[in-house]
């Protein structure tokens, strides 16, 4: 089992390094190779994606991906800014398929920003696609207004499509993941004001006919949003676009906590994949351990399932975790009143000493 690690930028190297620590508690062999990605690849390189290690994420197995970007950047041509390497790697290994589990550990229902009985036992998975959409679409630039109130004007320009092969591929991703789970379904879409999303909902609904297990609604992304918040646990799972679907994981990841707590896994028609924390590079909090590495560590877990086919290993990563959160560990984007306050190598120490069977010291906490 090959793995490419590219920690990237800010924090990545630091939570990476917990993550690879807790491989390494596995009674599995992986074959590691790590490579510079993002500002840290361009200061090397002057590339934000390099050749070699473009190449080294496509002979893997799977990618362990940290985080990439600082504001230093963000005066660089959009070309060379680090956030183009892992649009370039989505798009150079064909990863349009985005999981985002968002899991309020019982732990945490104190630490997410709504009502403890509004998030606890929440479970829902986001699914996004990824290669399309706003994003990646042509043409884009920038020009002189050719028409309306402004003509003449200068003006910048994006380009919002999706390719029915694009919308059926997602889809069936979305209702496949559905029946592992509670069988439920929310497309979200713009399509009262977006012909992209008419026919992404047109699409998504002829795709529904060959899951009649599985019920299937259809949601406005203004409406999402407000019901994220409203009653989140209305949710199962919940499949859009590249564009909404960015916004809305990011707000779901707060409903758990903290987004330092949200995996993500994204993997292409073969099933490899890279897989990464939801979260960015935070370079203000960069160097000071003060990260929090468990959505990294939950990341290695998804790898383990989705791409490496051990899920026994996924398993022993995602008991840890919760092990260590029951004893009372918290980095500082979760702590609450009574609980253990710890950096970024202390809370790796804890999920290996969990690993190990090792016996680790239980705070003792307030509810």
């Amino acid at each position: 089992m090959k793995i490419a690690i590219l920690p990237g930028d800010g924090i990545g190297s630091e939570i990476v390094a917990q993550a690879v620590r807790a491989m390494q508690c596995l009674d599995l062999r992986f074959e590691t190779e790590t490579a510079a990605v993002g500002g840290a690849a361009y200061e090397a390189q002057g590339h934000p994606l390099p050749e070699a290690t473009l190449k080294l994420a496509k002979e893997a197995d799977a990618v362990l991906f940290g985080a990439v970007g600082d504001w230093k950047y963000d005066k660089l041509e959009r070309a060379l800014r680090p956030e183009q390497a892992i649009l370039g790697l989505r798009k150079n290994l064909g990863l349009f398929a985005n999981f985002r589990p968002a899991i309020c550990y019982e732990q945490l229902t104190h630490a997410s920003s709504l009502k403890p009985e509004l998030v606890a036992g929440l479970d829902i998975l986001i699914i996004r696609e990824l290669t399309g959409d706003i994003y990646f679409g042509q043409p884009r630039g920038r020009r002189e207004s050719p028409d309306g109130a402004f003509k003449g004007a200068p003006e910048a320009f994006d380009t919002m499509r999706y390719t029915r092969p694009e919308i059926e591929r997602i889809a069936h991703v979305a209702f496949q993941a559905a029946r592992k789970r509670s069988k439920r379904v929310t497309s979200v879409d713009k399509a009262n004001v977006l012909e992209t999303f008419q026919f992404w909902k047109d699409v998504v609904t002829e795709v529904h006919a060959q899951y009649p297990d599985v019920e299937l609604d259809h949601m406005y992304v203004d409406n999402a949003a407000m019901q994220l918040v409203k009653a989140p646990k209305k949710f199962d799972v919940l499949v859009t676009g590249n564009m909404f679907g960015d916004i809305l994981s990011d707000e779901a990841a707060m409903l758990t906590g903290s987004i330092g707590m949200l995996p993500s896994a994204s993997l292409n028609e073969a099933g490899r994949g890279l897989y990464e924390p939801s979260h960015g590079s935070a370079p203000d909090i960069a160097g000071k351990d003060l990260a929090n590495p468990l959505a990294t560590i939950l990341s290695v877990a998804m790898m383990l399932r989705f791409s490496l086919n051990q899920p026994e290993a996924a398993d022993r990563i995602e008991s840890a975790v919760k092990h260590v959160l029951a004893s009372g560990y918290r980095t500082a984007d979760i702590w609450s009143e009574g609980t253990q306050k710890v950096g970024t190598r202390a809370m790796g120490d804890a999920v290996v000493a969990a690993l190990k069977g090792q016996t680790t010291k239980t705070i003792i906490t307030k509810s």
